[in-house]
């Protein structure tokens, strides 16, 4: 809660200003960036952050991402400082793609995008607290790029479906959805600054529970047909 609140008096660049990121030594340490770049990953990563000065968006492509990619798609402007790339500042890319879809639809073959919710779409209970109340302004706030672009995806799917588009022009996606709503709502307001070892696996194996589950109910519908009703769901 102090951290928190350090985070609400101050800007990182007066309680931080040396800028030090530890994750930037442990993403150094695990992972082959330079496997990841290479022509012959078989995996497409794209990681989206927002530039700060014009407010677009910005896909980082496996040639692309190293380190800093990594952090400017992660950087919270209330904890971190602005990440620089080529001269350009980047926040976290949540506020402009939470996620991004459109790299899967022109970039990738599979029409299946599988979204994974890590934040509640929708909650019952009124926030009354300052906490309660500015943690769900925050799930607001990241949650209109994501419906923007399913309504995108509702639009051409229906033009598809009433045969307006029969030149092959248009990709009819098929969405899906893993979510744990009823377990992340639940949660505290600071859950999101808790590091510690039990909380991470915990969440960690809701995950893998809520996935497995999914595959065993769905994985005969991919390729085939969405799984959730997009117009319900997220219109």
């Amino acid at each position: 809660m102090l951290f928190d609140l350090v985070t609400r008096l101050f800007s990182p660049y007066q309680f931080n200003p040396f800028n030090y990121n530890p994750l930037r030594q442990v993403l150094t340490e695990t992972v082959d960036f330079g496997a990841l770049r290479s022509g012959h990953c078989p995996v497409k990563l794209f990681l989206s952050a927002t530039n700060v000065r014009t407010g677009k968006i910005k896909v980082f492509q496996n040639d692309e991402i190293g380190p800093d990619a990594v952090l400017a798609s992660a950087c919270l402007p209330l904890m971190f400082q602005a990440v620089e790339i080529d001269g350009e500042h980047y926040w976290d890319g949540g506020y402009m793609g939470n996620p991004a879809i459109f790299p899967l639809i022109y970039g990738c073959d599979s029409r299946d995008v599988v979204i994974i919710h890590i934040n509640p779409l929708e909650r019952a209970k009124l926030p009354t607290t300052a906490s309660e109340i500015m943690n769900r302004i925050n799930e607001i706030s990241f949650n209109p790029s994501l419906m923007r672009e399913m309504r995108a995806i509702a639009f051409v799917t229906k033009l598809i479906d009433d045969g307006k588009i029969l030149d092959n022009s248009m990709k009819r996606m098929l969405i899906h959805g893993i979510e744990a709503a009823d377990v992340m709502a639940e949660l505290g307001t600071l859950n999101k600054l808790n590091a510690d070892w039990d909380n991470l696996n915990h969440l960690m194996k809701v995950g893998r529970e809520r996935a497995d589950a999914w595959l065993k109910q769905n994985f005969g519908r991919l390729g085939k047909e969405s799984t959730v009703d997009i117009r319900e769901e997220y219109l």
